[in-house]
């Protein structure tokens, strides 16, 4: 009977009943604690996948737009230093025919009609690679988006700005400058 005494369950069956519930309750309250957490970790660690899942999906695209652009960059100015480097030889036939007087045509016809014609297939080159003349005339106003000024001079009759001689032609390619046109512009004229 000594034992029975020293065990307070024995004598009180409900008190042991709740005990038991109550460990029962702590257990599960601490296993639902545990996967709860798990959960929220797993829950974590998706969210945190499916960012950089998005993110790298946009950086993708963005990459994937950039070398389109930069292919069809390169396609319409990838030849911009040949064709910078051919325009020396539009200036050399031009200043070729223009050098050539009355006299030089009639001897020499055969000639400048051949350089009349190499200068009219190379305008014909320029042409089909987008390369288009900026071709000022004498008294057009001056366009710093387009035109070089090489000097300045005070012209009677003329306005600033106005353009009074053209030393070279510009060109286009595509939409970009190649190269300005060099011209002269006048100044207000002199008092």
């Amino acid at each position: 009977m000594a034992d029975r005494k020293e065990d307070p369950f024995l004598d009180d069956p409900e008190a042991l009943n709740a005990e038991l519930d109550e460990t029962l309750q702590a257990e599960e309250s601490a296993e639902y604690s545990a996967e709860e957490l798990e959960l929220d970790a797993l829950r974590a660690e998706r969210d945190e996948l499916k960012d950089r899942l998005l993110r790298t999906m946009a950086e993708t695209e963005n990459v994937r737009k950039r070398a389109e652009r930069d292919r069809r960059e390169a396609e319409h100015y990838g030849g911009t230093r040949l064709a910078r480097d051919l325009l020396p030889v539009y200036d050399n036939l031009q200043r070729a025919l223009e050098a050539a007087n009355k006299e030089e045509n009639e001897v020499a016809s055969a000639v400048i009609e051949g350089v009349e014609l190499t200068l009219r297939e190379l305008l014909n080159v320029f042409s089909k690679h987008g390369m288009t003349p900026i071709a000022p005339e004498n008294g057009d106003t001056f366009n710093p988006n387009e035109h070089e000024a090489m000097f300045e001079a005070a012209v009677p009759g003329t306005k600033a700005g106005e353009i009074i001689q053209v030393m070279a032609v510009g060109f286009l390619l595509h939409d970009r400058l190649l190269r300005p046109a060099q011209v002269g512009v006048s100044s207000t004229p002199a008092s």
